[in-house]
């Protein structure tokens, strides 16, 4: 008989390739032309909008929302693309429930906010079709080493081949994309758009890739300093926490971040195997997102455990109910004990927690769950940083420009200190230190 949801233990195809193709289209359904329209009347076009200070970014959001409404998206699109280069993928993953449309004067009036995801998105995937907005200044004769092919390093590479300077991109995957192309779950950014979206960036010239090179193993800081005339550090956070519970080291205790890469690589969703029953320790967008792949791939009982309360996670409400939607059990306030099986794990002990006077303390109670597969969502964290570079709170140290502790080296993304650990934030770091660099270069 065929694998299905109830196959006991770890298995593939538990789904049929109809039941997995509907599973994994767009969460967001793109806008047409004509819902686009109504969607963009509904703004008011607010003076000092608040949607624009909520915009990691800086996206002038009424003016783009307006161009759309008069008919014009492809100058929305540019007036996008002048802020955000990678607009395209953060108007399909960027939690603007909890950003943009989190102030959205309609959102605080009427509870339904402007639907300015999806607006940049009808905008964005039409300017891309018209080809690459910019061009890139007289050549500067200065050269650029950037390391991470993630959304920091290519918004930087992008804005500093704007500015005229020659760039080369060092980075440890196969593939550019960082985040984008390995992080983010597939039921968000579906039919290769990551890849297309950074051949279109790369549109502009004057960018060089080198994949397969690893800083501190093909690479070294100082040999990019002697051979370029900056260096900016966008590599992210390689490193995965640890879980520290007894048994932890059990086979089938995983990596989430690395479950939803497999995915996301997989030329055949239907051989990708998963547990029948799931446990997700974690309470970000990872956790959701390891959470609802594993009910999408056919996983009878999928359950996520974070040790605070609701109000404590950093996946918004949006995504806590989408988990839901999707039959992910969410149990709160409770931390893991122990991880129970002959080899493999099988069952996860939990103890319930509770805000003591000197914080986080248990309450004595426990409870199991049973478990074929256990994802780890419990934060990443940066490895083979340089030696000479200064660290603040287990990242690159860096100030208001992204300068590091370094002349002549900046960083940006997730391997840097300061702001959320989001695509769209990284974009944002990544552009503003290529202008101080650009600026320092003279």
């Amino acid at each position: 008989m065929p694998n299905s949801p109830f196959t006991p233990g770890i298995a593939a195809g538990r789904l049929s390739e109809a039941e997995l193709a509907g599973n994994f289209t767009d969460l967001h359904s793109p806008l047409d032309a004509h819902q686009a329209t109504v969607a963009a009347d509904r703004c008011y076009f607010c003076f000092n909008a608040p949607c624009v200070t909520a915009c990691p970014t800086s996206i002038d959001i009424p003016l783009f929302i307006r161009q759309i409404a008069t008919g014009t998206a492809r100058a929305a699109a540019r007036t996008i693309f002048d802020q955000n280069i990678l607009g395209g993928m953060c108007a399909r993953v960027c939690p603007t429930e909890t950003l943009c449309e989190e102030v959205c004067v309609r959102q605080t009036a009427e509870g339904q906010p402007v639907e300015i995801g999806r607006l940049q998105r009808f905008a964005t995937d039409l300017g891309m079709a018209n080809g690459h907005p910019f061009d890139q200044a007289p050549a500067t004769g200065k050269h650029v080493a950037i390391v991470g092919a993630g959304p920091a390093g290519l918004a930087c590479a992008h804005r500093l081949a704007m500015r005229g300077h020659e760039v080369t991109v060092f980075d440890a995957h196969d593939k550019p994309g960082g985040l984008n192309e390995f992080g983010i779950a597939s039921y968000k950014s579906v039919g290769g758009f990551a890849q297309a979206e950074i051949a279109w960036l790369l549109g502009i010239g004057g960018v060089n890739l080198r994949q397969g090179q690893a800083l501190g193993h093909d690479v070294t800081l100082a040999a990019l300093q002697a051979d370029h005339d900056a260096v900016f550090l966008g590599m992210g956070l390689a490193g995965v926490n640890a879980l520290r519970a007894d048994g932890a080291d059990r086979e089938n205790v995983l990596d989430a971040v690395g479950f939803i890469s497999e995915l996301r690589q997989a030329e055949d969703i239907s051989s990708l195997a998963v547990g029948r029953n799931v446990v997700v320790i974690g309470g970000g967008m990872t956790a959701v997102d390891a959470a609802v792949q594993s009910r999408l791939l056919g996983a009878e009982n999928v359950t996520m455990v974070y040790r605070r309360g609701r109000d404590r996670m950093a996946a918004s409400r949006f995504e806590q109910d989408l988990a839901a939607s999707r039959g992910v059990r969410i149990v709160t306030d409770a931390q893991p004990v122990a991880v129970h099986g002959n080899g493999a794990v099988r069952e996860v002990e939990f103890g319930y927690t509770r805000t003591g006077a000197d914080g986080l303390e248990g309450t004595g109670e426990t409870f199991r769950l049973a478990a074929d597969q256990v994802f780890l969502a419990i934060g990443q964290r940066l490895e083979g940083a340089p030696d000479a570079l200064a660290l603040q709170d287990g990242k690159i140290r860096v100030d208001e420009n992204g300068a590091t502790s370094v002349v002549g080296v900046w960083a940006g993304g997730d391997c840097a200190d300061g702001g959320d650990d989001l695509t769209v934030t990284a974009v944002a770091e990544g552009r503003d230190a290529a202008e101080a660099i650009h600026r320092a270069l003279g």
